[in-house]
């Protein structure tokens, strides 16, 4: 056999081996059920450190089987552990109670859960987040400023009906001027409709009688004491 047929025969056995590896490694792929490869793939990726490439493996291998909820359980980690998102891990955390409530990791689950939902009580500006640590410093200062502010509420309530209470012991008798001062001890006093003298010396001294005094003290200028003009201005001593 010349050394060209050997080289020949060389290069068909390789091409055979090729082949047989090649065809070996596609029955695999046949034998292994589509979502099985994928989640195989996505933890080969989790491992590598490819996170991103592993979330959207994960989710392509969700589907109606038992196994939906540990992929949630994985998702779910990864979102926390990896990715720091708790906005998506407490849905794949949440998906996984739904479809396992009883599961393996339900207990796991709920305290990652409790643990997620602080750090989302977790914005300074913009996309800023805090850690949970500041999380939960800054729910105590809220909870404190808003027992503050309810303290606050009340007594200011106490105070305006306090004032509201003084004011109207405080308002002027029905007809008097709220301008009226005290001059010289005398009061004014603004005339309204149907008023006489007697009629205000009632409401200064409680009896009529008062009547002369309060002419006396206008100088007589009013022709009928007994005949008001609303308007005037009657000087009350």
């Amino acid at each position: 056999m010349s050394r060209a047929d050997k080289s020949l025969r060389s290069v068909r056995v390789l091409l055979i081996e090729f082949l047989a590896l090649a065809c070996f490694a596609s029955c695999n792929r046949m034998v292994t059920p589509p979502g099985a490869q994928l989640l195989k793939d996505a933890e080969a990726k989790v491992a590598s450190g490819d996170f991103l490439e592993a979330i959207t493996l994960y989710e392509r291998a969700l589907d109606n089987s038992a196994r939906a909820a540990d992929i949630h359980f994985k998702l779910g980690l990864l979102y926390d552990e990896k990715m720091n998102d708790s906005l998506n891990a407490l849905h794949h955390f949440k998906r996984y109670l739904t479809i396992a409530p009883g599961g393996a990791h339900a207990n796991e689950v709920k305290s990652l859960m409790k643990r997620d939902e602080l750090a989302l009580v977790t914005t300074l500006s913009g996309d800023s987040v805090v850690s949970r640590a500041e999380a939960a410093r800054l729910r105590n200062e809220n909870l404190e400023l808003r027992k503050e502010l309810e303290i606050r509420s009340v007594q200011m309530r106490s105070a305006s009906l306090a004032k509201e209470k003084h004011a109207s012991i405080a308002q002027p008798e029905k007809g008097e001027s709220p301008s009226a001062k005290k001059k010289s001890g005398s009061r004014s006093y603004v005339v309204q409709p149907g008023d006489t003298l007697a009629s205000i010396s009632r409401k200064f001294y409680k009896s009529s009688a008062g009547w002369k005094k309060i002419r006396d003290e206008d100088g007589n200028r009013f022709d009928d004491p007994g005949k008001l003009k609303p308007g005037q201005t009657v000087t009350v001593p």
